[in-house]
C-alpha cells in the first residue's frame, strides 16, 4: 500500500474519518479563499456594485460547475468501493474511463454555458446597472468549467484511494497564486471584475494540472498499461449512471439557488451585496460539513466494498456528533461577531446591518446542515445514488416553495431570502434521516465480481 493510497477499513472509525477530513478541510478552506479574496478585493477596490455583479452570477455559474462535481463524485464512489474490495485492476480502468467522461462533459458544458450567459442573466432578473459587468465575469468563469471539471475529477479519484493530502498541497500553491493574480489583474492592471474571474480560473487550472501530473508520477494506481487506458463502454456507462443522479441532485440544488438569487435581486443592490457577502461566509462555514461529507463518503464506499456495514454505521453516528459540535460552536461565533465579519467585505452600513442579522439567523440552523452533509455522505458512499435525485428535488421544492410563500408575507420582506434557506435545510435534513433509517443503502454497493 502506498502513502498515496490508504484503506479506511480498519482502526477507530472516528479517528480514521477525522484524519481523512482534516486535509480535505484545509484544502476546501484554501479553495474558498479563491472566492473570499475575489469578494474582498472586488468589494474594497471596485465597490459594492461590482460585488453585487459578481454575486449575481454565483448561483448560475455554480450550476454548471456542479454538474461536473456530481460526475466526479460518482466516479469516486465506484473507485472507493472497488478499491476497498481489492479490485485494483478495475480501479485503473475506472480512473481512465472516468477521465473520458469528465473531459467530454466538461468541454461541452464550458461551450454551452458561455453561449447561454446573457439569456440566463436576464432570466435571473439581473439589474441593468450591473448587467454588463456580471456578463463579462460570468462568461470568463463559465469558460473555465473544463478546468473545474479536471480539478474535481482528480480530487475525487485521490480521495477515493484514501489520499486527501496531495490535493491540499496543490491547493495551497494555487491559493497563493490566486491572491497574487487577483492583486495583479484587479489592482495593478485595472481589469475590473474580469481580472478576478481570470485569476480564479487560472489558479484552479494550475492546481488541477499539478495534481494530475503528480498522481501519474507517484501513485501506483495511476501506473497504467495500454489496456488500462483503453476506452471501455461498459465502465464508461457505469461512471455515467452513477454520476448522473448526483449531478442532477447538484443541478437541482443549484437551480434552487438560482431562484433564490432571483429573489434577492428583486430587493435591489443593497440586499444583493449583503446576500453575496453572507453566501461567501456560508461557503466558508460549509467546508467542515462538506469535508466530513467527502470523508464519510469515502469511508462508507471502502467499507461497503469490504463488506463491513456495521463499521459504516458506527462511523456515521460518530461523525454526526462531530458535525453537531461544530454547528453549535459556529452559532456562538456568529451571535457575537457577525457585524465584524460582514464589515470585512464592505463598508456600507446598510449592507453590514442586513448581512450581520442574516448570519445570526442562518447559524441557528447549522445543526440541520451538518445532518444533511453527513447523511448524504453515507448514502452516496454506500452507492444509494438514486436518493441523490430525490434529495435534489426536495431542495428545489423547498427553496422555490418557501420563497414563493415568504415573499408574500409583508413583514418578512427581504428576510425571505435567508428564511427560505433555513427552512430548506430543515426539510432536507428530515428527509435524509428518514432515508437512512429505511436501510435501503445497505444493498447498493457497486462492486464487480473478480478483478480485471
Amino acid at each position: 500500500m502506498s502513502v498515496f493510497s490508504q484503506t479506511m477499513t480498519s482502526g477507530s472509525e472516528l479517528k480514521v474519518i477525522l484524519r481523512f477530513t482534516l486535509p480535505l478541510l484545509a484544502g476546501n478552506l484554501f479553495q474558498q479563499l479563491y472566492n473570499i479574496v475575489d469578494s474582498v478585493i472586488v468589494g474594497r477596490f471596485l465597490g459594492y456594485n461590482a460585488l453585487a455583479a459578481v454575486g449575481a452570477t454565483g448561483s448560475i455559474t455554480y450550476l454548471f460547475y456542479t454538474l461536473c462535481i456530481g460526475l466526479a463524485t460518482g466516479a469516486g464512489i465506484l473507485i472507493a468501493q472497488n478499491f476497498g474490495a481489492g479490485m485494483h485492476g478495475l480501479v485503473k480502468k475506472l480512473i481512465t474511463n472516468s477521465a473520458y467522461v469528465m473531459g467530454i462533459f466538461g468541454a461541452g458544458i464550458s461551450i454551452l454555458s458561455v453561449l447561454a450567459a446573457p439569456f440566463l442573466l436576464r432570466l435571473l432578473g439581473t439589474p441593468d446597472s450591473i448587467f454588463e459587468t456580471a456578463l463579462g465575469y460570468m462568461r470568463i468563469s463559465c469558460a473555465g468549467t473544463i478546468a473545474v471539471s479536471a480539478y474535481n475529477w482528480i480530487n475525487a479519484v485521490m480521495r477515493s484511494l484514501g489520499d486527501s493530502v496531495t490535493p491540499l498541497v496543490f491547493l495551497i500553491l494555487a491559493s497563493v497564486l490566486n491572491v497574487g493574480l487577483d492583486l495583479l489583474f484587479v489592482v495593478g492592471l485595472d481589469m475590473g471584475v474580469n481580472g478576478a474571474a481570470w485569476a480564479t480560473i487560472i489558479a484552479q487550472g494550475m492546481s488541477a494540472l499539478g495534481s494530475i501530473l503528480f498522481a501519474f508520477r507517484r501513485n501506483p494506481c495511476f501506473r497504467l498499461t495500454r489496456a488500462d487506458a483503453s476506452f471501455d463502454g461498459v465502465i464508461f456507462s457505469r461512471c455515467v449512471r452513477t454520476g448522473v443522479p448526483i449531478a442532477l441532485q447538484n443541478a437541482l440544488i443549484s437551480v434552487s439557488m438560482v431562484y433564490l438569487q432571483r429573489t434577492a435581486n428583486r430587493f435591489g443592490d443593497t440586499v444583493i451585496a449583503a446576500y453575496t457577502a453572507t453566501m461567501r461566509v456560508e461557503q466558508l462555514i460549509q467546508q467542515p460539513f462538506s469535508s466530513l461529507n467527502a470523508a464519510v463518503s469515502t469511508f462508507a464506499g471502502q467499507n461497503m466494498g469490504a463488506g463491513k456495514p456495521k463499521r459504516v454505521i458506527r462511523g456515521y453516528h460518530q461523525s454526526l456528533k462531530a458535525a453537531s459540535v461544530f454547528a453549535l460552536l459556529m452559532l456562538g461565533v456568529f451571535l457575537l461577531l457577525s457585524r465584524h465579519i460582514i464589515g470585512f467585505f464592505v463598508e456600507e452600513e446598510a449592507v453590514i446591518e442586513i448581512g450581520a442579522n442574516a448570519l445570526r439567523l442562518s447559524a441557528c440552523f447549522y445543526v440541520f446542515l451538518g445532518i444533511i452533509h453527513t447523511t448524504r455522505g453515507l448514502l452516496n458512499g454506500a452507492g444509494d445514488v438514486s436518493y441523490a435525485l430525490i434529495n435534489g428535488i426536495a431542495e428545489v421544492t423547498g427553496r422555490i416553495g418557501f420563497a414563493l410563500i415568504l415573499v408574500q408575507i409583508s413583514f418578512v420582506g427581504h428576510w425571505a431570502v435567508w428564511g427560505t434557506t433555513c427552512l430548506t435545510w430543515l426539510l432536507t435534513a428530515v428527509m435524509s434521516v428518514i432515508r437512512y433509517k429505511g436501510g435501503r443503502w445497505r444493498n447498493h454497493a457497486n462492486v464487480q465480481e473478480g478483478d480485471i
